[in-house]
């Protein structure tokens, strides 16, 4: 029993939700991008989400460095990734309750990482919905990518 306790203490302590903007769920970790990444990635693919691109959005700005000086990364972040992914199943059901909400297809988490913190960023697509006749399928959505999100956060 003390095991289980303790270990939800540590799930407590290591893992947190920010309070930002209502309209982003972010989720934060104390571990690297290098190491919530693939736990993110594979659940997210378990769950019927299927990803379909990965951009290492770091990376790619790394290279206007120099030109940009000290507009450069001024939030000094160490790592920003995004994974973009779809569930055919969830889309099909937003294209027959309202096509215009396709353009919520596919949705995207990106990761950004500052001194060892990895906080997960999640856009919810019920914000966009307003009162789409496909906000009840955006809620489902958005409750199932923030229950994976949680479930691959926890496992870290």
């Amino acid at each position: 029993m003390l095991k289980k306790i303790g270990l939800v203490f540590a799930l407590l302590v290591s893992t947190s939700v920010q309070a930002g903007s209502p309209n982003v769920f972010e989720m934060s970790v104390q571990k690297p991008v290098a190491g919530v990444y693939s736990t993110l990635y594979k659940a997210l693919e378990d769950d019927g989400f299927f990803v379909v691109f990965e951009a290492n959005i770091g990376k790619n700005l790394a290279r206007f460095e120099e030109k940009w000086g000290e507009n450069y990364n001024r939030n000094k972040l160490d790592a920003m990734r995004s994974m973009v992914f779809c569930n055919g199943w969830y889309a099909n059901a937003v294209s027959n309750a309202d096509p215009s909400m396709l353009a919520l297809c596919p949705l995207r988490v990106s990761l950004i990482e500052k001194a060892g913190k990895t906080s997960v960023l999640f856009a919810r697509p019920t914000v966009i919905a307003g009162d789409s006749p496909a906000k009840a399928v955006l809620q489902r959505i958005e409750d199932d990518v923030i229950a994976v999100i949680r479930k691959a956060m926890q496992a870290q």
